[in-house]
């Protein structure tokens, strides 16, 4: 295995100078010039999983331990199952449609 020390690194990946940054050009007009119009759609295609329309909000709730470890003892899914649980008494008792 071939290491670097930390100044032989930089010196591979020198920080760019502004002229350099003047004459960079979007990835979309270089890919297709150098790896093809089909290729360039390919890398330049998004990643990831795509955006909800209605995202699921991130939230600190504190809930006794034995709670948790019962929905957690259920297996991969414990906390839609523990969504699905608040959202049915929710709606049981009228507080949402």
């Amino acid at each position: 295995m071939n290491k670097h020390s930390k100044t032989e690194a930089l010196d591979d990946n020198p920080e760019w100078t502004d002229a350099e940054f003047a004459q960079a050009r979007p990835a979309a007009e270089v890919l297709p010039e150098l790896y093809g119009q089909e290729r360039a759609r390919e890398l330049m295609r998004p990643r990831g999983r795509p955006k909800l329309e209605n995202p699921k909000l991130p939230v600190k709730l504190r809930i006794d331990p034995d709670v948790v470890d019962a929905y957690k003892a259920q297996g991969d899914g414990w906390q839609t199952r523990m969504n699905a649980a608040l959202r049915h008494y929710a709606k049981s008792h009228g507080l949402m449609r």
